[in-house]
């Protein structure tokens, strides 16, 4: 952008990231196999209790790559509003899930995937996050380091 707004505070960042994370419903999951092999897909997304709730099939490679317990990266927005999050995952049965947690994944998304067992939740903790819009917000983006806010 030619004549991008100023950068904002790191306070304002933080509000437009919550804001993002409890209005969007569309994410991209980064996660890597043992053996290093990338994997990147489409996923939707709770923001429920400081964590992101997501769910897909048992059997795909994104389960595969978080079982038991692993690494992934998610982005959520588009490339000049990004929020940008890694952090460790698990996987969390369906009927685990605490029914609250459930409930309001089904209420945002129009979707209740309890009641099989061909599907689990993904409970992903960030440990770091960071929100930037144009270049000149890149020196600032870093807004969670070890699982804290920056204040």
């Amino acid at each position: 952008m030619a004549n991008p707004e100023p950068p904002r505070s790191r306070a304002q960042r933080r509000k437009d990231v919550l804001g993002r994370l409890a209005r969007d419903r569309d994410a991209w999951v980064a996660t890597a196999s043992a053996h290093g092999t990338p994997a990147l897909v489409p996923l939707w997304f709770l923001w429920d209790r400081g964590t992101l709730l997501m769910c897909t099939g048992r059997g795909t490679v994104t389960a595969r790559n978080l079982t038991p317990r692993g690494e992934a990266v998610v982005t959520v927005g588009p490339a000049t509003d990004v929020v940008h999050l890694s952090g460790t995952a698990e996987t969390v049965e369906c009927d685990a899930l605490a029914p609250d947690s459930a409930d309001a994944f089904s209420a945002k998304l129009g979707w209740d995937p309890r009641g099989g067992t061909q599907r689990v939740f993904l409970r992903i903790t960030p440990h770091t996050v960071k929100a930037w819009r144009e270049e000149n917000e890149q020196p600032g983006r870093l807004l969670m380091r070890d699982g804290r806010w920056l204040d």
